[in-house]
């Protein structure tokens, strides 16, 4: 076990740096840069664009070096913490993203939480009443839930909360508190909004994960060590909890690697209709506008989490799953 960590570990190095160099060839290939893109719009608006001040900002952005070294630059400011310069907001790229960091993994991962609290247990009571009333009722609602688009959800609940309630939905936090440190009224506020973007966001994953959590649970239980389980009179409840769900729940722990990386991106569509502050708009418009530190850092950030996710999902899987197993040995 240890020496595969450790295996895993160094050739998590060498991946990374492959990522990096894969990112950073990424956002240099649309043609020109955050410069020139800023040039056409002034342009665009009728302004005059002065060239000597434009050199000077390619200078003092090192847009006027070569790619390697753009690159060096990049990579060694990264290990060092500084996740580069923002070149629209000319800030730091880590105070431009500010609170948004946070706002993002306090929503994705209360979203998490609350798709895994409510799916489970129907997932798990529709395998074990198999075409019940319940499992047909549950059933029909997880279909509801996938069919219906989180940002038309999203603008139905704020045209019904502004109609019949009077109040906006809109934001994780109220208008006051923006821009204004933390506190305990703030962390209120944001836990009060936290609500109706959580259900949103989460409705599409409860209804996938009741769906996926039924199929799996539902093969497992027609196999034959589960009759020989109930052959020798186990009972029901630890006949299931003891194989059947643990192997059902592999897809979700081998999951992890694309949950980590939802944690920062976050629904970008539902956090532009409900004016989220979080990091998936911000990451849209970096891309939009070549603001390549700030688009760079974002993807360098979620290969990261992607890496480290696919390590944890393997050692998961193996604690889960007594069939799996880390090392390889040979057959005789």
């Amino acid at each position: 076990m240890l020496s595969y960590t450790a295996r895993r570990i160094l050739v998590m190095i060498p991946t990374l740096i492959a990522i990096s160099i894969i990112i950073f060839i990424i956002i240099q290939l649309p043609p020109g840069d955050y410069l020139e893109t800023y040039i056409n719009e002034l342009k665009s608006q009728g302004e005059q664009v002065d060239p000597a001040r434009i050199e000077y900002l390619k200078e003092i952005y090192g847009l006027d070096r070569p790619m390697h070294e753009q690159y060096l630059v990049w990579v060694w400011g990264l290990l060092q913490g500084d996740l580069g310069y923002s070149f629209e907001f000319e800030l730091p790229v880590s105070e431009v993203v500010g609170d948004r960091l946070w706002l993002s993994m306090l929503l994705s991962i209360s979203t998490i939480i609350f798709t895994w609290i409510v799916a489970f247990p129907i997932g798990i009571y529709s395998a074990v009443r198999q075409y019940s009333v319940g499992d047909y009722t549950l059933t029909f609602l997880g279909f509801l839930g996938l069919a219906t688009p989180n940002f038309l959800l999203a603008l139905v609940l704020m045209y019904l909360a502004n109609v019949y309630f009077g109040v906006s939905i809109g934001g994780l936090m109220d208008e006051r508190f923006i821009g204004q440190p933390w506190s305990l009224a703030k962390a209120g506020s944001v836990l009060e909004h936290l609500i109706v973007p959580v259900i949103v966001i989460g409705t599409a994953g409860t209804a996938s994960l009741i769906r996926t959590l039924r199929a799996n649970l539902l093969d497992e239980l027609q196999k034959q060590y589960v009759v020989t389980g109930r052959a020798k009179g186990l009972s029901p409840g630890k006949l299931l909890l003891k194989y059947p769900l643990r192997i059902a729940l592999n897809p979700f722990v081998a999951d992890i690697g694309n949950i980590l990386p939802r944690i920062i991106s976050g629904a970008v569509l539902v956090s532009v209709v409900m004016n989220l502050p979080t990091t998936g708009p911000m990451l849209l418009r970096a891309l939009q506008s070549q603001d390549m530190y700030l688009a760079g850092s974002f993807l360098m950030f979620l290969s990261l989490l992607v890496v480290i996710g696919t390590f944890l999902s393997d050692l998961g899987l193996a604690a889960l799953d007594p069939r799996i197993r880390l090392e390889g040995r040979a057959e005789k």
